[in-house]
């Protein structure tokens, strides 16, 4: 149903959609942007239960942010498309996560 179709999401200016890859067969590791020790990991689990999902990456950082990803992005990345959301903000910032 989404075959082909490609999400980006931001909070300002667009980005060029990427083309899709293969589904993923695991986990799904999130590229973060100015990253200092945060980890964002949706689990296959998590990727196929068809739930909207919050995600804490703190990983090894001193403070957390959250990803809020819904039902609808999480059957995009699913199926190898890109999906980049915003995190709440802390410290006084905040990050871009990619996920595909």
């Amino acid at each position: 149903m989404l075959s082909g179709v490609a999400i980006t999401i931001t909070a300002c200016g667009s980005t060029s959609p990427v083309a899709p890859g293969p589904p993923p067969t695991g986990d799904v590791t999130g590229a973060i942007t100015t990253n200092h020790g945060h980890s964002a990991v949706i689990t296959r689990a998590q990727l196929t239960a068809g739930n909207a999902l919050q995600l804490d990456i703190r990983g090894s950082a001193d403070h957390t942010h959250i990803v809020e990803l819904s039902q609808a992005q999480l059957s995009v990345i699913a199926v190898g498309q890109q999906v980049t959301v915003n995190t709440t903000a802390d410290e006084l910032h905040s990050h871009s996560v990619a996920f595909n």
